[in-house]
């Protein structure tokens, strides 16, 4: 599909003369363009998650098992036995509840243990730590306190550190790499308040000037903002003489001249985590501060993500694991009539979910991550899914875990202790997971981004047949080429190993895994054959077919985690660590997916969608407003999107360094 002409914007080299206040008007194509503009295109590895989109599964990318060397398992069990210490003699979870802040000498003594630069070679001064040992650090230290884990997170996963590491230049990462691994705290600026996943809208300006940038804007959700001490900046460069535009990367300085915090968010969950507005006005930072070229920062900000998005599902793994606790511990211990709870099918079925999808993320997570750090195959769809299935299973569990507490779980853990018992904050953790379905591309955005890279094949050879912009000779050509891809592909979705009842037999023990990677075999190709009869159906329209998308992609997740639970099962069989116990987990967990995934697959093509947007428009023209009478609005006043126009902070800098 060809790029359509970028927004106009101002091409005076002079701050004085740039109009940072008018946002850029952007149509829906524009937009898209912009999105597509910044994904990673190529595809030099293989990656497992696409072979699965294609209806092509590729255990031999996953098993056996890849695993970390010698060296960095005992370097990471090492800094881990030094922050579970840390974790359970000087983190007071229920304190920074209460407080709604993480003490400041919890944090310096994070910063003293290494663990903001879990990340960060050690010539750096950092520890350098696997993929797969940061996140079992981020589960740890989550459980002790998850906004203490978005912290670390933020400031590792998508702060100054990972964009420096994969795009800096040698004399950035000397200048900056080793603040961040001892003293400094990075955070990281994109979102607007009118500026959310749609960044083709972004208003914040970088102005050129001689040998600087002036940026103008406000930023908000600025996670670990109001303590950071360096800042990611996305802005806008305006296309000039000399400068080809375009939204662009920087590194600057929170102590800046122009740079205010101008107000601490506070949220229902993670209630100490430091996220707040920055102001940026007339804020100058040197071009040697730029990441990587002008209009390369939506670019770096989603290969960043790439891994970075691993980290939510770490500490969604972790507090899978304390739901089981806690729901194994209060079951065995609640007797109702005559047994314990946990014996009665209602709720025992709640604990075998929370138990066998526990060991299914922890296998995702640890899939990925070990995979990410071998650099062998590309993880980009691997991390999305897992960021998408963990947050949006996490959230399940912690509401199971809810229920199986009964009144328990709806009452606060300070409340329970008053009265004299155990202060167990269940619906703090059903508060704090809630973000993790919007943090870092909510649930419906990574489903739209996640479809876009399972497409890719399709619209990589058929996509100028569904342009409409293209000419006849155009989509003359894209036909011969979608002719011979379909030709050699549509017969290999026929059939496969998982119609032969011998398959995967290394995989059968004293509990029968093989059947169900058979039937991640033969489901795979179903999947790719439902995406091939909606492509054909609804050609160009078959991007607003959000609901049908969104289903095709959670039919891949469930596919992924069932292979990873089986690759894990046999992974800790083969090592003698509970593999008998491993495979029933697995077990369980696969047939709870299946019933899940067919259930998806009766609702691609017998769903209400069509209704659904009929009732849309006309709730957004009024027709049910009668519907609404009867109650009281308890909401404020003031306008839905809070004023961003570029200018001077009349408000006071709540900016926080923590040192």
């Amino acid at each position: 599909m060809s790029a359509p002409a970028t927004p106009s914007s101002s091409s005076s080299s002079s701050p004085s003369s740039a109009s940072p206040s008018s946002r850029p008007a952007v149509t829906e194509r524009e937009a898209r363009q912009v999105a597509e503009d910044a994904r990673q295109r190529d595809w030099r590895r293989p990656s497992f998650a696409k072979e699965l989109f294609l209806g092509r599964f590729r255990l031999d990318l996953i098993h056996p098992h890849p695993l970390p060397d010698d060296e960095a398992s005992r370097r990471g069990e090492a800094f881990l036995a030094q922050l579970r210490d840390f974790c359970e003699t000087r983190i007071d979870g229920a304190a920074i509840e209460r407080d709604a802040r993480i003490p400041d000498d919890v944090i310096t003594g994070l910063k003293e243990l290494g663990a903001f630069g879990m990340k960060i070679d050690t010539r750096y001064g950092g520890l350098g730590l696997t993929q797969v040992y940061y996140n079992k650090a981020l589960a740890l230290v989550g459980s002790a306190n998850p906004a203490i884990g978005a912290l670390l997170s933020a400031h590792q996963s998508i702060g100054v550190p990972q964009p420096l590491k994969m795009f800096g230049t040698q004399e950035q990462k000397d200048a900056f790499l080793p603040r961040c691994a001892r003293t400094d705290i990075s955070a990281f600026l994109l979102t607007e308040p009118d500026v959310g996943s749609d960044p083709a809208r972004l208003a914040t300006t970088a102005v050129p000037d001689g040998d600087d940038y002036v940026l103008d804007g406000v930023k908000l959700w600025t996670t670990n903002g109001v303590v950071a001490d360096l800042l990611v900046v996305m802005a806008r460069v305006p296309r000039s003489e000399g400068h080809k535009g375009g939204i662009t990367a920087f590194v600057v300085e929170s102590a800046a001249e122009g740079v205010t915090v101008e107000h601490r968010n506070a949220f229902m969950g993670l209630r100490g985590l430091e996220n707040g507005v920055t102001r940026l006005h007339r804020v100058r930072v040197p071009a040697a501060h730029r990441i990587g070229p002008e209009g390369a920062g939506l670019k770096i900000a989603l290969t960043t993500l790439n891994t970075g998005r691993l980290s939510l599902p770490a500490m969604c793994v972790g507090a899978g694991k304390w739901c089981l606790k806690i729901a194994r511990e209060w079951s065995a211990a609640r007797e109702q009539w005559g047994k314990p709870v946990a014996l009665h099918e209602a709720v025992g079925a709640k604990i075998s979910f929370i138990a066998a999808t526990t060991f299914a993320l922890e296998a995702v997570l640890d899939l990925s991550s070990q995979m990410a750090d071998e650099d062998r195959n590309d993880i980009r769809i691997e991390a999305a899914l897992a960021k998408l299935y963990g947050s949006e299973m996490a959230w399940l569990m912690a509401d199971e875990l809810v229920q199986i507490r009964g009144g328990r779980g709806f009452e606060t853990a300070a409340s329970l202790a008053a009265r004299g018992e155990r202060a167990v904050p269940a619906e703090q953790v059903l508060r704090d997971l809630r973000i993790n379905r919007i943090f870092e591309g909510s649930t419906e955005i990574m489903h739209l981004l996640i479809a876009r890279e399972a497409v890719d094949a399709h619209l990589s050879v058929a996509g100028d047949l569904i342009d409409p912009e293209k000419s006849l000779s155009d989509k003359a050509r894209a036909g011969a080429r979608a002719g011979a891809f379909y030709a050699g592909w549509l017969p290999k979705l026929i059939a496969g190993p998982g119609q032969l009842p011998t398959s995967y037999g290394d995989f059968k023990h004293e509990v029968d895994l093989s059947p169900h990677l058979r039937y991640v075999e033969r489901t795979a190709r179903r999947l790719a054959r439902s995406t091939f009869y909606a492509m054909s159906r609804w050609q160009g329209r078959m991007e607003t077919r959000q609901g049908f998308l969104g289903r095709i992609v959670d039919i891949g997740a469930e596919l992924f985690a069932m292979s990873a639970a089986c690759v894990r099962a046999e992974l800790l069989r083969s090592r003698g660590e509970h593999g008998r116990e491993a495979y029933q987990l697995a077990d369980a967990f696969c047939r709870q997916a299946r019933l899940r995934v067919e259930e998806l697959f009766g609702r691609l093509w017998s769903n209400t969608d069509g209704l659904d947007r009929t009732v849309v428009k006309g709730v957004l023209s009024g027709t049910y407003e009668w519907l609404e009478h009867g109650i009281v609005d308890p909401s404020g006043d003031g306008p839905w999107i809070a004023d961003a126009t570029p200018g001077a902070s009349t408000r006071t800098n709540v900016h926080r360094p923590i040192r």
